[in-house]
């Protein structure tokens, strides 16, 4: 289901299940840099489960649409399909268009909002009913994900 840039905002679900944590809180949080970013990926059809690290990860002001930026990757999902293509990009949700297409909207398409350029390598909040919840180049196809977490942990 897609979700507006003011749930994005502020957050919304329940940390057991469908859950982010707000753009708000996430800007707040990492604005010192003291927090590194974590994906865990499981694949559909294997049941595998994949990672992704980034050691420095910010997000800025709504100000700026929270802008990611995102780096040193670390990880066994074999790609950086967050880094390569997300890093600098503006947040998006099916009401407020930041990506860089401008004959369509990312966050529209996928079912989730994101940080897009053009529709991206990776989508994480993309409806797990559509083609539109994958990570590229992950072992054994990246159009297979059955679930995605993403973590802030504290830098030590």
């Amino acid at each position: 289901m897609n979700r507006t840039w003011a749930e994005y905002k502020v957050g919304f679900g329940d940390p057991s299940g469908h859950y982010w944590l707000g753009n708000d809180r996430l800007s707040q949080l990492t604005a010192n840099y003291r927090y590194k970013l974590r994906f865990d990926l499981q694949q559909r059809d294997t049941g595998n489960w994949y990672y992704a690290e980034y050691s420095t990860f910010r997000v800025l002001s709504e100000a700026r649409n929270y802008t990611l930026l995102v780096g040193g990757f670390s990880g066994n999902a074999s790609y950086d399909a967050l880094g390569y293509w997300h890093n600098g990009q503006q947040f998006s949700t099916i009401d407020r268009d930041n990506d860089w297409w401008s004959s369509r909207n990312c966050a529209a398409l996928s079912g989730g909002g994101f940080w897009w350029q053009g529709c991206g390598e990776c989508s994480v909040n993309g409806a797990r009913s559509t083609d539109h919840f994958y990570w590229l180049d992950l072992p054994g196809g990246p159009w297979n994900l059955q679930l995605s977490r993403m973590w802030l942990q504290c830098k030590q």
